[in-house]
């Protein structure tokens, strides 16, 4: 029998490094429903070649920022697909205002939108901790989820790398962007009665713990 927490339809928005793809991980394993991160589904469709990632396909590679209409088409074709028909996580979109206005045209309705409240100064400090494993991908943290031998992939022993994306530098640049062009969500989808938000916890299950409270669901 479908219950209310299987058709649940997330937005989950916080700064860069607030753990929005963690979490996202989390509630996709315990809830059963995917998460879509445009990231992700921009490079299958570029790779699968549908006709709205071959349009894609054209801007990044002429090094140009993938308007939002695009964005839009990936995101509905992705939606469309079976997987989604029980609910879904949105990870990374939408990004702006006008990205939800368009959404909303679409007909793509959220339940929620859930915030992760952090300070810049945690996010700096969390950030510059990261590292990645150029070989495989996987990331570790310096504090809290350090690799068993330092400097080391646990998994293909490559040397791990610190990304440019995680320098102090380009942090603080980043979390300009989202205070202007993202943060102002969070008054959209209160407006539409939508927002919830949770504040950061010392660790991934504490803050998991206070999203499964605001969500009313049990994890």
């Amino acid at each position: 029998m479908e219950t209310e927490e299987e058709a649940m339809k997330l937005i989950l928005l916080g700064a860069p490094g607030a753990g929005k793809g963690t979490q996202a991980e989390i509630l996709s394993h315990k809830l059963g429903i995917p998460t879509i991160s445009t990231g992700n589904i921009l490079r299958a469709a570029m790779k699968n070649g549908t006709p709205v990632g071959l349009k894609a396909k054209e801007y990044v590679e002429s090094g140009r920022l993938v308007p939002d209409d695009v964005i839009i088409g990936i995101v509905e074709e992705r939606l469309a697909e079976p997987d989604c028909a029980e609910g879904y996580i949105l990870d990374g979109m939408p990004r702006t205002i006008p990205q939800a206005e368009a959404l909303e045209a679409r007909g793509i309705d959220i339940d929620c939108a859930l915030s992760i409240e952090i300070a810049d100064e945690t996010i700096v400090e969390r950030m510059s901790g990261r590292r990645t494993c150029p070989g495989c991908g996987a990331t570790y943290h310096v504090v809290s989820a350090p690799p068993k031998t330092e400097g080391r992939c646990d998994n293909c022993s490559s040397e791990l790398t610190i990304r440019k994306d995680d320098a102090p530098e380009t942090v603080k640049a980043r979390l300009e962007v989202y205070h202007r062009e993202t943060e102002p969500l969070k008054a959209f989808y209160a407006e539409r009665g939508k927002l919830k938000s949770v504040e950061n916890q010392p660790t991934i299950e504490a803050t998991t713990a206070e999203i499964a409270k605001a969500l009313g669901i049990t994890l």
